[in-house]
């Protein structure tokens, strides 16, 4: 394998990694949000 075809297919595995990273965050990110949400209805309706 040429160095260039090696350096394109590790470029590659980071880009897919670094996606499956931001996937991640977002899906916590989404989870939080939903809980703040639902506390947040819960004080309303015992107000």
């Amino acid at each position: 394998m040429s160095t260039s075809k090696l350096f394109a297919a590790i470029i590659a595995l980071g880009a897919l990694a670094a996606c499956e990273t931001v996937q991640g965050a977002g899906q916590d990110i989404s989870t939080a949000g939903q809980t703040i949400s639902a506390e947040s209805q819960a004080v309303q309706d015992d107000l």
